[in-house]
């Protein structure tokens, strides 16, 4: 009897200890999201102060792939290495990939590439975490919640939104983690890395004044509804348009063992050589705002006639090739770009709300590209609010369906995902 009542003591300051570690961990990760946001919009502003840094662009690419082969050991795997990681715990995460995924990534936003940054906060914050689970020798299962933690809290802190960071931490890898045991502790992570993140005077995007303020309830209707399934369809189609591309970049840069120095130089290139031909740069960098008065964005593509036509596909092309081609950089905010300027694009055709297509594309062409449908739902509620949730969750979860079954997190064989 007193052997069992020390062990039990023992688990609970076993488990004590893992809990403060994952709030230390997250408040570590928050901090780090936003130095990252900081120096994100330090560059581009800089950028956008002096265009002819895109000109160095393959350089960069160069110097980025270099550095990673030099000394970035399997760092250079990233998501890829975290999913893999979160499923059989090998301990192969290696601590350098923080600091080389950050500074890579804004060399990428710097000259010009096409990027996001929910990729580089998420390996900010699973390699963090994997760098305490080995320096207090956690076991296997504490390793596995705090890898978890760590992805959860990366994600809600660069975008602002916890219960989607949460969620998005259980649902990216694979249905095998959904488990209800990790959703407190994940939660914790992702607010608390969030808190921690504003604590430092970070402002996220404000979603919620781009005319999504309607309650959807009182708007609901059959037509609406058949609309919104159309709609639906078509960001499932386009997500999945974009994952048959960015695995046909990566085969095509891998093929007949490409120099991949050559191949980051000719990638950059390849960008500049599509700014010349689109006739703009509101492609290149997150694209949450526009640069220049007039430009394609995120937030323009909210109200009437501010998006072009094919302005998704540039968004589209310029985002596979700079990241297939060895620059560092996320998907998300990209795949933003890409739904909300082709919801813009079908709510003129139709006649239909530009902004609640807008915001629908926003979050839909994300999921059907993600497979983390419930996540993405919940992400529309914490960035435009819970008037169209209804919606929300029909879309994500539509797209999905009609995306197909590869997503830009390849299934395993043992059906967990992993990122290609």
């Amino acid at each position: 009897m007193s052997l069992s009542r020390d062990s039990t003591k023992h688990s609970i300051r076993d488990w004590l200890r893992c809990g403060l570690l994952i709030l230390l961990c997250a408040a570590v990760i928050g901090s780090a999201s936003a130095l990252f946001l900081a120096s994100l919009d330090l560059v581009t502003r800089w950028r956008a102060a002096h265009p002819q840094l895109l000109l160095a662009l393959p350089l960069a690419g160069v110097l980025i792939v270099w550095i990673y082969q030099k000394w970035g050991a399997n760092a250079n795997r990233g998501s890829q290495l975290l999913f893999e990681e979160v499923h059989d715990c090998r301990d192969r995460i290696p601590l350098r990939m923080a600091p080389f995924v950050l500074i890579a990534t804004l060399a990428t936003h710097l000259f010009g590439g096409s990027a996001g940054r929910e990729g580089t906060a998420v390996q900010v914050g699973g390699s963090l975490a994997a760098g305490v689970s080995r320096w207090f020798a956690l076991r296997k299962d504490q390793q596995k919640i705090l890898l978890l933690c760590g992805i959860a809290a990366g994600f809600g802190s660069v975008f602002g939104t916890p219960w989607a960071g949460a969620v998005f931490a259980m649902e990216a890898p694979g249905r095998r983690l959904w488990q209800p045991n990790l959703l407190l502790p994940l939660l914790g992570a992702s607010f608390f890395g969030h808190f921690s993140c504003l604590a430092w005077g970070i402002v996220h995007t404000d979603y919620r004044s781009c005319g999504l303020s309607l309650d959807g309830f009182h708007l609901l209707s059959l037509p609406l509804l058949g609309c919104v399934m159309m709609a639906a369809i078509a960001f499932g189609l386009a997500g999945r348009l974009y994952v048959k591309l960015s695995h046909a970049g990566a085969a095509f840069w891998c093929r007949d063992r490409v120099n991949p120095l050559l191949r980051a130089f000719l990638g950059g290139v390849c960008v500049i050589l599509l700014v010349q031909a689109s006739g703009s740069t509101d492609y290149l960098g997150l694209g949450v705002i526009s640069l220049r008065e007039g430009g394609v964005s995120i937030l323009s593509s909210f109200h009437p006639g501010g998006a072009e036509t094919w302005s998704w596909l540039w968004k589209m092309a310029f985002t596979v090739v700079t990241l297939s081609s060895g620059f560092k950089g996320g998907e998300v905010t990209p795949l933003f770009f890409i739904g909300a300027t082709l919801g813009n694009v079908l709510a003129t055709a139709t006649g239909q709300p530009v902004e609640l297509y807008a915001g629908l594309g926003l979050i839909a062409v994300f999921a059907a590209a993600s497979k983390t449908p419930l996540a993405c739902t919940l992400l529309g509620w914490e960035i435009f609010g819970s008037h169209n949730l209804a919606l929300f969750a029909l879309g994500c979860f539509l797209a999905v369906l009609c995306s197909g079954r590869k997503g830009i997190y390849a299934v395993a064989k043992h059906g967990e995902a992993v990122r290609s």
